[in-house]
């Protein structure tokens, strides 16, 4: 419209029309919400996966792998899953490497979020996650125990990823982290660094500043021995587990600390922990890690911690006995009541 020959009223009429007409402003929408239910066997967060359109599958989830997911070569070919070239997979020792394929995975879809071309490991996953790999059953999650693949740290990197171990929910959204304010004992947010894809933060054990890896596929509290050595003890440490790495076997001892362990604002009580001759790092394992919340944000490198309460009991961590040889299992006699 030409404004040649108007009147300057007619202008000023002209323009408040204007304005009167422009719509309101909306209020900033929420960000998106993704969410799904955890489970938690052997203390170890699993989710449920499609892969490809198919599934369910069950996933742990493991903040102490970089790579974005690994999947067992029992499912790899069920799903016909091609080559994506080959990686190097190696254990925190440094002592020992293996080749492994990768594989395409078009679409990873979990908490209603859809990850593309996600590069897998094609591996046979270890210890308690490998109790069952036989294949899924008809609800998609096979054998109580078993599972078909694991998420790394990476596949989450655009996103906030919420752990709610109490609620046993997983949550995706947008957004960000802000840092803390005040000294580091108040702090429920803590900053962590990730230099090979894993978050690593900063604990405080009697003084000693201890660098450890937050690792949901991990157990207990474990410490290097060189750590250790640095530390008093209320029990002292006893052999309490073999373990084994890509590389090694060795023997793990544990005994119960006569310091306390602080992670910001929380603080665990002269906890009992494990000691590994294998590794450099602490391992703050999915024991302690189910106390809380925890909400990782990749981008600010931050990580928030909530509970209830801010102190927590950690004792021995439980491991599942397996008796080698053990006759099968017989039904009781009908007729045998339990009293008492």
């Amino acid at each position: 419209m030409s404004l040649r020959g108007t009147s300057a009223g007619a202008c000023a009429m002209l323009l408040l029309s204007c304005a009167v007409s422009l719509p309101a402003q909306l209020p900033a929408q929420p960000a998106p919400l993704h969410s799904a239910p955890l489970e938690l066997i052997h203390d170890k967060p699993y989710v449920q996966v499609l892969i490809n359109g198919k599934g369910p599958f069950r996933f742990v989830i493991d903040t102490g792998t970089g790579a974005e997911a690994l999947i067992t070569p029992e499912l790899a070919d069920q799903l016909a899953l091609p080559a994506a070239g080959q990686v190097r997979l190696s254990d925190p020792s440094r002592q020992g490497q293996q080749r492994t394929q990768l594989v395409l995975i078009h679409s990873l879809t979990v908490a209603g979020v859809e990850f593309t071309a996600v590069k897998a490991m094609r591996h046979t996953l270890a210890g308690q996650d490998a109790a069952s790999q036989s294949g899924p059953t008809q609800d998609g999650f096979g054998a109580v125990g078993s599972c078909q693949g694991l998420l790394g740290f990476t596949l989450f990197r655009d996103y906030l990823l919420t752990l709610d171990y109490p609620n046993r929910r997983l949550t995706l959204t947008a957004g960000a982290l802000e840092p803390d304010a005040g000294p580091d004992q108040q702090r429920s947010i803590v900053a962590f660094r990730m230099p090979d894809g894993v978050p690593i933060a900063r604990l405080d054990i009697g003084g000693l500043a201890v660098d450890a890896l937050l690792d949901t596929g991990g157990d207990g509290l474990s410490l290097p021995e060189k750590v250790a050595s640095q530390l008093r003890f209320a029990i002292d440490p006893t052999p309490f587990a073999n373990g084994q790495s890509l590389s090694t076997r060795f023997q793990v001892k544990a005994g119960k600390l006569a310091a306390d362990v602080r992670l910001g604002r929380y603080t665990f009580p002269k906890p009992f922990v494990e000691i590994n001759p294998a590794f450099p790092l602490a391992n703050f394992g999915s024991c302690p890690l189910q106390k809380f919340s925890l909400t990782f944000d990749q981008k600010s490198l931050l990580v928030r911690f909530d509970a209830s309460r801010s102190r927590f009991n950690l004792g021995a961590t439980p491991t599942a006995i397996r008796l080698a040889n053990m006759p099968p299992e017989k039904p009781p006699v009908p007729g045998l009541v339990p009293m008492g």
